[in-house]
């Protein structure tokens, strides 16, 4: 009965300590396509929430799409290394959280007159390090295109180039 309440004292601190646990990673956002495109993306777990947040800078003025790309590989100058849109569900391209989307269609982020952006996304549809593929984002990368996104062009939107690329390690 003693070794009973030891396993079920010792079971429920390594349970209440992972539900408590917080991950972080900031990445750098090279650029792409001959741009000048920088900045930082810093990813946050807390629980079963992801929050990404993005700071990019020297874009042109305008709306520009943001994905989630199936490669963490940001080695080509065009950035196709990072492969095609994240999709492990293999759906259609649309808008986050619509009838018909990938797990990497992030939506538009825009640049203001100074080429200054800024994007905040949460979900708890993704996560840091976890061992479900259809929800891990660490090994993938983002990508920031040069236009918007229409969210109904398949399979990408019609976002036009890569300007910047985030490995996320």
């Amino acid at each position: 009965m003693k070794n009973l309440k030891i396993l079920f004292v010792a079971a429920s601190g390594i349970l209440l300590s992972s539900c408590g646990t917080s991950k972080t990673i900031t990445d750098t956002i090279n650029s792409k396509s001959g741009t000048d495109t920088q900045g930082t993306a810093k990813f946050s777990q807390k629980g079963k929430m992801v929050t990404m947040d993005m700071n990019v800078y020297k874009l042109t003025p305008g709306t520009h799409a943001v994905h989630v790309h199936e490669f963490g590989d940001c080695s080509s100058a065009d950035g196709k290394s990072a492969g095609g849109h994240w999709n492990p569900s293999k759906d259609e391209h649309g808008k986050w959280d619509s009838e018909h989307f990938h797990m990497g269609d992030i939506g538009n982020l825009v640049a203001d007159k100074n080429g200054t952006a800024r994007l905040i996304f949460k979900t708890d549809k993704w996560c840091l390090g976890c061992s479900d593929a259809s929800k891990n984002i660490v090994g993938k990368s983002i990508i920031i295109h040069a236009g918007k996104d229409d969210f109904k062009t398949q399979p990408t939107g019609n976002a036009g180039g890569r300007v910047g690329c985030v490995e996320i390690k």
